[in-house]
């Protein structure tokens, strides 16, 4: 009935190509083929939502649970290159021919006796890693909410504990016009009598309001779990357990404490399953690695990669930056989707900014560089165009760097941000290691 396919790539484009008309937004339709499919996880599941900080949550989980010794699977969205990247088992991303089997298996629940259920890419790619993880003999399970997270695809599988991490305004075409709606849609991936961390540490009344209604295990951000810090080390309690004395985590960013705590605190609500010792937590922390989370790879000039792409992650990223020190000119190569607050994100970023490389992006969901030239040159007109700051349009992100590489000084540094698609294009080839023309030639 159905032509073979054999490869991760043909199987990405058919799931392009289902394109389900006048979809209801549901959870049925997923629920179904995961039930004709006999999805289930016989480990501890977590599952993370939020507006910012989830990929780094994921990621510490991560690392503190293999320095524990366990066999862990994590679910994240969307990939910088690679789609197997969506899915590793312990620690390593999965190979795209292990993928295909788990393809197979979603479009053959899928089309089951005739009875055909529509899904969207997301769903069907969701489903096909899912089941592989379900297979993987996995210690511990932690699965990322792609957006928002009551009709979120990874919502099918009931988490024996939920982290919501940051709350912004985000895909709010999709989740509500401010902090409330979005918060309602986030708790949704809260269980009865299960324990939830909410680690904003300015919660929208929603969560908490949901939490109570259903009557989950409500961990609070600043009552139930919180950290101090110096600039040396920082310390962490919760409900039955301290940690002291804890190096910083290898993530950079101020936001990253209130992160890790939120691990703590899951890691803490989970222990009876899930045991890990302080010097786990201590490794875990030290080792944890995330790319493109303003991820500074040094050289000349010294370049920084962030994923942020929204008013909230772009205010952490310019006080990331600011913190960095003193750099004569700072280079910055951008590209970002067109339903971004894109005005908010420019104007909080631009005061550090002398250089922009404005970007298209390979998705039709991408603004063109020129129209980010535009809202650009709006900001500078409000802000009295104070200052002269040269901007240009580029192809692509490897050729904006490029273009910014050959401006810069070796003192220089070179910001890459925006869209996973900024990021992942000057990632396509690898890392780049800069190595600067020396000055005076």
């Amino acid at each position: 009935m159905h032509t073979k396919i054999h490869t991760l790539e043909g199987w990405l484009r058919h799931c392009e190509q289902l394109h389900p008309r006048n979809i209801d937004m549901g959870l049925d339709r997923v629920r179904e083929v995961a039930r004709r499919m006999a999805l289930r996880f016989d480990c501890p599941v977590i599952t993370v939502a939020g507006t910012n900080g989830k990929g780094s949550t994921c990621a510490m989980l991560e690392a503190v649970a293999l320095q524990a010794g366990y066999r862990t699977g994590v679910y994240t969205s969307p990939h910088l290159v690679h789609f197997e990247e969506r899915c590793r088992v312990h620690g390593e991303s999965v190979a795209a021919a292990d993928l295909v089997p788990h393809f197979e298996a979603v479009e053959a629940a899928r089309t089951l006796q005739g009875d055909d259920v529509s899904l969207t890419y997301f769903e069907f790619t969701t489903l096909a890693i899912l089941r592989l993880m379900s297979h993987a003999r996995l210690d511990l399970a932690v699965l990322e909410v792609g957006l928002g997270g009551r009709l979120d695809a990874t919502n099918v599988i009931d988490a024996d504990c939920a982290i919501i991490t940051s709350i912004d305004i985000d895909h709010t075409e999709f989740l509500g016009p401010d902090r409330e709606s979005i918060g309602r849609e986030k708790a949704g991936i809260m269980r009865t009598g299960r324990p939830v961390i909410v680690s904003d540490p300015m919660a929208p009344e929603s969560v908490v309001d949901h939490a109570r209604e259903i009557g989950a295990d409500l961990w609070r951000f600043g009552k139930d779990f919180n950290f101090a810090g110096d600039k040396q080390q920082w310390s962490w309690a919760g409900r039955g357990r301290r940690y002291a004395g804890l190096a910083y985590p290898s993530l950079r960013g101020a936001n990253q404490l209130i992160n890790a705590s939120g691990v703590l605190a899951a890691l803490e609500a989970l222990r009876d399953r899930v045991p890990v010792t302080a010097q786990a937590v201590r490794n875990g922390l030290a080792l944890v690695e995330l790319p493109g989370r303003f991820q500074i790879i040094p050289g000349q000039p010294t370049l920084v990669l962030d994923v942020a792409h929204n008013p909230h992650s772009v205010a952490a990223l310019t006080a990331n930056l600011d913190a960095m020190g003193y750099f004569p000119t700072t280079h910055a190569v951008f590209g970002a989707m067109a339903d971004k607050d894109l005005g908010p994100m420019l104007a909080k970023v631009g005061p550090l900014v002398d250089r922009w490389y404005f970007t298209n992006l390979p998705t039709p969901r991408a603004e063109t560089a020129a129209v980010l030239q535009q809202k650009w040159n709006a900001v500078q007109m409000v802000a009295g165009g104070r200052r002269e700051v040269h901007s240009s349009l580029h192809a692509d992100p490897l050729e904006a760097l490029q273009a910014a590489v050959a401006a810069a000084d070796p003192a220089d540094r070179i910001v890459v941000f925006g869209s996973f698609y900024t990021v992942g294009g000057v990632l396509l080839h690898g890392t780049p290691r800069l190595q600067a023309k020396h000055l005076g030639h």
